[in-house]
């Protein structure tokens, strides 16, 4: 076989070894392949004589791993499919092509600072840390995420998401070291080896956590996208929320003590919203109701939620800050306004504008929550950024712009990341759904299926002590990270 052969058949396996990692995340949740995906990478890896053959594996793993990954991205193109579908593939390539190249990076320079294989985990991880954060960052499809069913993953609540990452790619670095033919170095390394396996195949379970007095309902519509802005069909989907919220409780629960509908949970906008929210607040009987609602300000528009009080007047409100790039603004769209382009200016209404950060919703006896709308759950270093820690974590979201699978279940995914970093349990309410508690451990104490209308009731669990992460961060992370890159840096000065 040509050299060139082989580096295609090379650069092949890769792309293939980055698909079968997919399958580590939701809907398939095996970890244990995401493993063996990898493995396969640093393999081929070790196999590169120069940089730019370790990048080419490096960008093509990425490639394959989010290509699979993340189909679900061509979903909103499908809601208007005249109009839109022939952009869907060139954006999913486009996406996923552009992020593979942090991961090329970093195998490429690992491959220039050593012939080793140790460096790739610190370059890798700083590739992942930098593709979290650069261009408002997007931290999807971490390593670390396919690991909530598992033990391993309560190791987020002690080193966070971009820590557990770092174990999981040394994880992979341990079945490509050679075994040694000295015995102790041979049994002691296949014990390793055995505990890693183990540990991504035996599924996390305790004691169920403990709950306090106070009940949360879930109200979810399942209003698909197509349908959830047809005049015709809005009247439907709003009298079905108000019905679930007036409902009696199921089984001789306990009365909700709060009430959360979705994101954007009613067509109109917060400032023509009279009447709407009077009539919720009426069907919650006097229960505080938290929903999803467009607010306008002058001529700027907010992704919002606020508190109702008794009679449907709006006692807190909250501005998503975090917003999503392309989906719910343009990029320098305020700026390019300076320069006679308004098309894109979100402060002019093309767009929406930005909240002031997270901020804390009084619920009464419930405590203080921290409130996330839809992609602001995941971002560790949103929840991280709170004034002060919540009793527990509110995320309202429409994941009927995920599609009716893949997407979602990531979502939730994520969800369930920030509880166990936290600490903290979290109500989560979906148009489509998964709406799901979620406790401190991450487990779903209860849920509504995916694609269905319903309404749940839930008791709101016990919040943990504060973890490690919540008080550190990503800190303990970054000093790992800076020392192993700064020896390999060393030592390839030194070679």
């Amino acid at each position: 076989m040509s050299p060139q052969a082989a580096a295609w058949l090379r650069f092949a396996a890769a792309v293939g070894a980055g698909a079968v990692a997919a399958l580590g995340q939701a809907p398939y949740d095996q970890p244990l392949l995401l493993l063996v995906g990898l493995v396969v990478a640093i393999t081929l890896f070790r196999r590169c004589a120069r940089p730019w053959q370790a990048a080419a594996i490096g960008w093509g793993f990425a490639f394959g791993y989010f290509l699979h990954g993340w189909v679900w991205l061509v979903s909103p193109f499908m809601v208007d499919p005249e109009r839109y579908a022939w952009m869907a593939p060139f954006a999913l390539i486009g996406m996923c092509g552009g992020l593979a190249l942090f991961w090329a990076a970093a195998f490429g320079v690992s491959r220039w600072a050593s012939d080793r294989v140790w460096p790739l985990i610190f370059f890798l991880s700083a590739a992942e840390i930098l593709r979290g954060y650069l261009f408002t960052g997007f931290p999807w499809g971490m390593f670390s995420q396919s690991l909530v069913n598992v033990w391993p993953g309560q190791g987020l609540a002690f080193i966070g998401p971009y820590g557990m990452t770092l174990i999981f790619v040394a994880a992979a670095a341990v079945f490509v070291r050679p075994v040694r033919p000295v015995f102790a170095n041979r049994f002691a390394l296949l014990g390793l080896r055995l505990v890693v396996l183990m540990a991504m195949i035996v599924p996390f379970s305790t004691a169920p956590s403990a709950v306090t007095e106070h009940t949360v309902r879930l109200v979810q519509p399942n209003a698909a996208q197509k349908d959830k802005w047809d005049p015709v069909m809005i009247t439907e989907f709003y009298e079905r929320q108000l019905a679930y919220t007036s409902a009696p409780p199921a089984n001789l629960d306990a009365a909700p003590d709060l009430i959360l509908w979705a994101e954007t949970a009613i067509p109109w906008p917060l400032d023509m919203a009279d009447g709407a929210l009077s009539q919720i607040s009426f069907h919650a009987g006097g229960t505080p109701v938290f929903l999803g609602v467009q607010r306008r300000d002058g001529m700027q528009y907010y992704n919002s939620a606020v508190l109702l009080g008794l009679s449907g007047e709006v006692i807190q409100t909250y501005d998503k800050h975090h917003l999503v790039p392309f989906g719910e603004y343009i990029p320098f769209g305020n700026v390019m306004a300076k320069f006679g382009i308004h098309s894109f200016a979100a402060q002019l209404g093309n767009g929406y504008s930005s909240g002031v950060g997270p901020t804390l919703i009084d619920m009464g006896a419930l405590g203080m929550a921290l409130p996330l709308i839809c992609y602001e759950a995941v971002f560790a270093r949103d929840v991280n950024g709170a004034p002060e820690r919540p009793a527990f974590l509110m995320q309202l979201t429409n994941d009927a712009w995920f599609g009716k699978g893949q997407g979602p279940l990531q979502h939730l995914a994520q969800a369930r990341m920030r509880a166990i970093e936290q600490g903290l349990p979290m109500a989560r309410v979906a148009n489509t759904g998964v709406s799901a508690m979620i406790d401190p451990k991450g487990r779903l104490t209860s849920s509504l299926a995916l694609n269905t209308a319903g309404f749940l009731d839930a008791a709101l669990p016990d919040p943990l002590a504060p973890t490690p992460y919540s008080r550190f961060g990503e800190w303990p992370f970054l000093v790992v990270l800076l020392i192993g890159l700064g020896c390999a840096l060393l030592l390839r000065d030194r070679k």
